[in-house]
């Protein structure tokens, strides 16, 4: 089942311009997750977001954005002030430049996304740009505010669809020299046929299960296990005497009331 948009906004190329959604390409929701609890009582443990100094709680309504200036020192910003800063790239996507579609080393690859459509009026204009790129061997580059950051974004050609990937900023990437410069480049020749003979043997057709996880998989069969010995939570049954409530209307009952209505009305005038 496909998931609902994270994002939606317009693809702009010069003059041509048309509506689309973003959906991640990539989800966690299957991850075994745990939630902390009170080992005597069984609830669960909430958190909550208490006064650094006084340490009473603080309410929803009284949190807000604060930049450290000193110790206990912020800048106090509102959300409409934060939400007066948005660029044009909240909304629109615009393609700023092309480059050869095997230019960008891998690292700076991030994170995929979706990218499709928003209607069937904008389907030509999609598909103009998204052909055009794959003709021409290239990828688009532009920005785009994810999380109230501007992200550089690159939009890849793929099938019927374009692949969204952020890109990681220059500075959060190593450069691979570093590591790699004092590691020889030159390999034995008398090792080579047979280390190329055991990677022919052990060489297939990839498969998703490749990368299967086998810590969740013994996890879950750990939580089952646990499951079959928990005794089953009883259900509170509703007196007999005691009609159990119910939001359902009857249509026939009303009807008969309107037409029981309406018949003392009439003896009534």
């Amino acid at each position: 089942m496909a998931l609902r948009p994270y994002w939606k906004g317009y693809l702009k190329l010069s003059l041509v311009t048309c509506p689309v959604e973003m959906t991640p390409a990539t989800s966690e929701s299957e991850k075994v997750r745990f939630h902390t609890i009170n080992e005597k009582t069984g609830n669960r443990v909430m958190s909550q977001y208490v006064d650094s100094v006084t340490g009473k709680p603080v309410r929803d309504d009284k949190q807000g954005k604060g930049y450290a200036r000193g110790e206990n020192d912020y800048v106090v910003l509102t959300e409409d002030e934060i939400d007066a800063v948005a660029l044009d790239t909240v909304k629109t996507i615009d393609i700023s430049r092309f480059v050869p579609a095997d230019s960008i080393p891998w690292i700076y690859l991030e994170k995929p996304h979706f990218l499709t459509p928003g209607d069937k009026v904008g389907d030509e204009a999609f598909s103009v740009i998204r052909e055009a790129m794959k003709a021409s061997d290239v990828v688009g580059v532009s920005k785009l505010v994810v999380g109230r950051r501007e992200r550089a974004i690159v939009l890849e050609p793929r099938d019927n669809g374009i692949v969204l990937w952020t890109l990681r900023f220059g500075d959060e990437v190593r450069p691979e020299n570093d590591y790699f410069e004092d590691i020889d480049d030159e390999a034995d020749d008398d090792a080579m046929p047979l280390v190329r003979k055991l990677i022919k043997q052990k060489t297939k057709a990839w498969s998703p299960k490749m990368v299967s996880d086998p810590i969740q998989e013994a996890l879950l069969a750990l939580i089952d296990e646990k499951k079959k010995s928990l005794k089953p939570v009883k259900k509170t049954k509703a007196k007999k005497d005691e009609a159990a409530p119910s939001n359902v209307v009857n249509i026939m009952d009303v009807l008969r009331k309107s037409l029981e209505q309406d018949q003392k009305k009439k003896k009534a005038s």
